[in-house]
């Protein structure tokens, strides 16, 4: 009850633009594997990310 107008943290929305990215590439794996590789290449930049927010939030 006391999260319900709470946002979403960076790291919720790193997450989700990751698992949109990923998906895109799936689908485009079979039709443009030069465009999938393109979006694996973004989702794995934003993976860093992520790691580098959990890295920080741990120290």
């Amino acid at each position: 009850m006391f999260g319900l107008f709470k946002g979403k943290s960076e790291r919720e929305v790193l997450h989700a633009k990751y698992k949109k990215l990923m998906k895109e590439a799936h689908q485009l794996s079979t039709s443009n594997r030069k465009k999938s590789d393109e979006k694996v290449f973004q989702a794995e930049e934003i993976m860093k990310q992520i790691v580098k927010l959990d890295n920080k939030s741990y120290n």
